[in-house]
């Protein structure tokens, strides 16, 4: 037993946080989590479970408004939503996840949950936590408690960045996770943004029957491949999303008559600017995430963080105290609940046993929860040029995946980026239904090293979307518009 009161002080209890507990657990480590909001951080309560759970619903209506016009001999329509149940059963669907998956399992492991704000005090040799709490495992000692640790790990995620526009605090202003508690659906919605978290939000409550505008500074996607922004514009369109590319909001504020919000952006190339106004009954800001780390105290210990709060960490996670790590979304890798996950583990392996392990993103998959879907992994073109590799890239529209044409909706395409010489695969882009298991497919494709001429050759279950990473790859050396349905 060491002379600390626990082996690791845990600052979060998202999924970064529940996996370093896991693992020291595992370990046979005394550990501590302290939490000061609601257990389960961002992923279970207001981000990946409730966002899909209410995504699901609207492409369960849209389908059913939809499907009359894709499938001959099928009727269907879709009525007003009743916007208070389904806010509820998307409540409940994360109140049972979070007693399952967090609290329960929690219990079940046996490690000490404090409800409470932590913040770093000591020194940087000798760290200690300050923990002002209202109940959890200390509820029997005074409100203020001080904790040592032999290692800290700070998962405290992130949250919604609210960009500085001109009269936006004054609005009435929503967040991806506030427009997920709404009990009435807006007539009307301007989108601030064009990243993942605007898409999905975009999409669920066009969905849903609102009228939305987007107002995007570049291009939808704007990381992605540029024919994923194109086939996402497509299908926007197609469902009267009207997106407002080359956008700078300049200022939003409410019109006193009418109540609406009203957004003034500069719009066009630069020298070809022209100033816009934009009105709706509400707006949601979506223009990216920052670090919670403000109340922390992270100076105090010798934690550097960098200009948007974000924890410096270096490949092993290690700040620069040495006895304090970081995890998730506070680093500013990232934004996926696996990478935290991942974090976490690592991070109590390099702790506590010396294991030196890094992280390594190269084959790491990304999926935006739209429908159709926008997955990938690896390598863009763009970023495959500037690591000096010699590309060769094919890109296969959806007409000529057979999964898509029975699906009736070819909307979307498979894109395999190459390297020229060896044919080596870099990266697997997709728009398309399953776009995230065709991710998960190029993942393994990526890790194995394999090439163009391999995946051409290789088994593949016909009428499976994932075929079309076989097609794609066929599409090097073949035309595949001469190919039978079913031919190898």
């Amino acid at each position: 037993m060491s002379n600390y009161d626990y082996d690791l002080a845990i600052i979060g209890s998202g999924g970064g946080a529940f996996s370093a507990a896991i693992r020291a657990t595992g370990l046979g480590k005394r550990v501590l989590m302290v939490e000061r909001g609601t257990i389960g951080g961002t992923c279970v309560n207001t981000g990946c479970v409730p966002s899909k759970a209410l995504l699901a619903a609207a492409e369960a209506r849209h389908t059913a408004a939809d499907a009359a016009g894709r499938f001959p001999g099928i009727g269907s329509s879709a009525g007003p939503v009743d916007m208070g149940a389904l806010i509820a059963g998307k409540q409940a669907l994360v109140e049972s996840m979070r007693q399952e998956k967090y609290v329960d399992l929690a219990a079940d492991y046996g490690w000490d949950v404090v409800q409470g704000e932590a913040s770093f005090s000591g020194t940087p040799g000798e760290p200690v936590l300050t923990i002002t709490h209202d109940g959890g495992a200390l509820a029997s000692v005074e409100a203020r408690s001080s904790v040592t640790a032999q290692h800290y790990l700070v998962a405290t995620g992130s949250s919604p960045w609210i960009h500085p526009i001109e009269g936006l605090p004054e609005v009435d202003y929503l967040t991806s996770t506030t427009a997920m508690e709404l009990s009435e659906i807006p007539e009307s919605l301007l989108v601030l943004g064009g990243g993942y978290v605007a898409l999905e939000m975009a999409q669920l409550f066009a969905r849903l029957g609102t009228r939305v505008t987007m107002l995007v500074r570049s291009r939808l996607a704007s990381h992605e491949e540029p024919e994923a922004s194109r086939a996402l514009m497509g299908v926007f369109a197609d469902e009267g999303i009207h997106v407002v590319r080359r956008a700078a909001v300049a200022s939003v504020g409410t019109d006193p008559l009418t109540g609406e919000v009203v957004a003034v952006a500069e719009v066009g190339s630069v020298g070809a600017k022209e100033r816009q106004e934009f009105r709706a009954a509400r707006v949601l800001v979506a223009m990216g995430r920052r670090p919670v780390t403000r109340a922390l105290n992270l100076k105090e210990v010798g934690v550097e963080t960098g200009e948007s709060g974000e924890i410096v960490v270096d490949d092993t996670l290690a700040t620069t105290n040495p006895r304090v790590w970081a995890a998730g979304d506070v680093t500013g890798h990232p934004e996926f609940v696996y990478v935290a996950a991942h974090h976490g583990a690592l991070v109590v392996e390099n702790a506590f046993t010396g294991a030196g392990r890094t992280v390594d993103y190269r084959h790491l998959p990304r999926v935006t929860f739209t429908s159709p879907a926008l997955g990938a992994v690896g390598l863009t073109d763009k970023q495959a040029r500037e690591s000096g590799y010699r590309c060769e890239c094919r890109v296969l529209p959806l007409e000529y995946v057979p999964r898509a044409i029975v699906n009736r909706d070819t909307r979307g395409f498979i894109k395999i980026v190459a390297e020229a010489a060896t044919g080596k695969i870099l990266g697997v882009t997709a728009v398309a239904k399953d776009a995230g298991e065709l991710a998960a497919a190029g993942v393994y494709l990526l890790e194995a090293g394999m090439t163009v001429d391999q995946v051409a050759a290789m088994w593949s279950p016909y009428l499976t979307m994932a075929e079309g990473i076989r097609i794609a790859a066929q599409s090097y050396t073949a035309d595949v518009s001469r190919l039978s349905c079913c031919a190898v």
